[in-house]
């Protein structure tokens, strides 16, 4: 879709937080009508998600306390990009520690952008197939809880509400829509 031009472009900014994790910014920028206007906005070094399904049709999903929110989501196993590391290496990495699968096919499943309103993120989606158990290797002060479930029933989950993440819903729907063989179930690509 063209129309016309709605791009906002840097005057000047600052970075008024960086930690470990992600840096916040605030910039002023020149508004397509000419006045200046304030954004504030993180960046954030990239991430994965994975939608990792065994043979039996199950998806491998996780159980993880998420602190801002104060409870437990159930969650597609993710994770950031580290410095310089390719994001098809961070999908490998991630599930394996995780969740101690090794996967023998993958597909790539896109991208998303899941905040783009304060945060630069982009999270790739990949599907994880040929699914081998191996032992996963949490990162120090990481706890979560592996949960196999029908990929029927996380679908269901997230049309009712008890799925809410974001990454996880799109996931799901992705790998399912886009895969889907005879009765709607994810077949296993070459």
């Amino acid at each position: 879709m063209k129309g016309r031009d709605l791009t906002e472009s840097f005057v000047s900014g600052e970075e008024v937080y960086a930690g470990g994790f992600f840096r916040v910014h605030r910039d002023v920028v020149r508004l397509p009508d000419g006045k200046t206007s304030a954004r504030e906005y993180i960046r954030h070094p990239g991430a994965v998600g994975i939608i990792a399904l065994l043979d039996d049709g199950r998806v491998v999903l996780e159980r993880q306390y998420r602190y801002p929110h104060g409870r437990d989501f159930i969650e597609i196993p993710a994770g950031k990009l580290e410095p310089g590391e390719p994001h098809f290496e961070t999908a490998k990495r991630e599930l394996l520690e995780e969740t101690g699968y090794a996967a023998t096919h993958w597909t790539y499943l896109g991208v998303i952008h899941n905040a783009v309103a304060y945060s630069d993120e982009g999270i790739e989606l990949w599907l994880a197939q040929g699914l081998e158990q191996r032992a996963a290797k949490l990162d120090d002060g990481e706890f979560l809880e592996v949960v196999p479930l029908p990929l029927d029933e996380a679908l269901a989950m997230c049309a009712d509400g008890r799925i809410t993440d974001v990454k996880t819903i799109i996931g799901l729907m992705r790998a399912h829509s886009l895969h889907a063989g005879p009765g709607g179930r994810v077949r296993m690509l070459p």
